[in-house]
């Protein structure tokens, strides 16, 4: 197990240079026209072309080799424990091969796997603190994880929500995993949450792990959580006429997962996007769960959609960069001046029908990831997850 100890701020500078093609996080600017970016103690300084960044002085140099530089991926729905392990599938160092799949970022939607996990009032809370504290100060292989997401039990009190906010609790886990399933109750705690700052998912779909159960749209639009959580189901989804009526009725965050069902996926992207608001979709995975750990699940997503559900591949990266950093209100998935210095170096996998890295995506493909920073530091080289990449980037200083 690698854990990154994240008490002390990162420090150096960082120029990344030679980049084919760049990749912004930006539904309305997805492409930039730069060659290399800058960082400075963790986060962004400049983009630009190289002729025109101060690039001097640098103490890690990369040579990108013209491949392709993305924000590092974020996984909106992932449902962790302690470190870099997970009780559902006994498994240690899935955040790592996360890492190995381009994602830097993940977000809690409840530590429900723990075993023993408490469903008390008073261990709900201290079970979220002490996630929310432990993912904070140590990060498994360098990932971000936002992390202590309390599952929500009857008989909670506006005072409870107040109290986990005021101890650093900003995260809702899945509403209808514990004991509030009614619409009535969860859009009560759900308005207190939000009242102290902290984001809500709902679960949405079949019952997924014991003690859970069906969440139907009246449910959903009467919670009125700030994410539909995995709204192609996880696993079991909704019939496509209520998740219509979702897109179409709820203006909260439209979060497609891997580990649901892919019809309802493309589905309910394609809805959104007739809508004209392709910002409200989000990507996860839900895992780790009874079908395993996927660390490629973020990049299998984003293929499939731009496949299958034929959008271009650069505007798809965005519902796994730039929309999730906007709808989670994080300093990560895009690349511009002031975010952290989270990127991912990606190029087209080797021997793939596409003869670019973004054609390749659009005809299924997963792509080869040559590199990872998280703060502008490199976190892992050639993945040992994805198919190898044609080109890799180089660090050479």
């Amino acid at each position: 197990m690698v854990l990154s100890v994240s008490t002390e701020k990162p420090k150096g500078k960082t120029v990344i240079r030679n980049v084919g093609l760049m990749l912004s996080g930006d539904l309305k600017n997805p492409i930039l026209d730069a060659d290399s970016v800058v960082s400075i103690d963790g986060r962004i300084d400049s983009i630009g072309k190289e002729a025109d960044l101060n690039t001097a002085a640098a103490d890690t140099m990369i040579d990108a080799k013209g491949t392709t530089l993305a924000p590092g991926l974020i996984d909106s729905h992932v449902h962790p424990v302690f470190g870099d392990w997970t009780p559902r599938q006994n498994q240690t160092n899935w955040i790592d091969s996360f890492l190995n799949g381009g994602v830097t970022t993940m977000i809690s939607a409840g530590e429900v796997h723990l075993p023993g996990r408490p469903k008390d009032i008073v261990g709900v809370k201290a079970l979220a603190v002490t996630a929310q504290r432990a993912f904070d100060i140590a990060r498994p292989a360098g990932v971000k994880v936002h992390a202590g997401a309390p599952v929500i039990e009857k008989g909670m009190e506006e005072e409870d929500f107040a109290e986990m906010a005021r101890n650093g609790v900003k995260l809702l886990g899945e509403v209808g995993l514990g004991g509030v399933k009614q619409g009535e109750e969860a859009k009560k705690m759900v308005a207190w949450a939000r009242k102290y700052g902290i984001q809500s998912t709902i679960h949405t779909g079949g019952p997924s792990v014991p003690g859970s159960g069906l969440i139907d749209k009246d449910v959903v639009l009467e919670a009125d959580a700030d994410v539909i959580g995995h709204i192609n189901g996880g696993h079991t989804a909704l019939p496509l006429e209520q998740i219509r009526c979702l897109c179409e009725e709820c203006s909260r965050a439209v979060e497609i997962v891997h580990n649901g069902n892919e019809l309802a996926a493309l589905y309910a992207m394609r809805t959104t996007m007739e809508l004209g608001q392709p910002e409200r979709i989000i990507l996860g995975t839900d895992s780790p769960a009874g079908s395993g750990v996927q660390p490629l699940g973020i990049l299998r997503m984003i293929a499939l959609l731009s496949s299958i559900g034929e959008v271009p591949a650069e505007i798809v990266i965005c519902f796994a960069t730039g929309n999730t950093a906007r709808m989670r209100d994080l300093d990560v998935g895009l690349i511009e001046e002031g975010r952290a210095a989270d990127f991912v170096l990606i190029d087209r996998a080797q021997h793939t029908a596409g003869s670019t890295v973004l054609e390749s995506i659009q005809m299924g493909d997963v792509p080869g990831v040559g590199m990872v920073i998280v703060d502008g530091e490199v976190k892992c080289g050639k993945s040992r997850c994805t198919p190898p990449a044609e080109t890799l980037p180089e660090v050479v200083r």
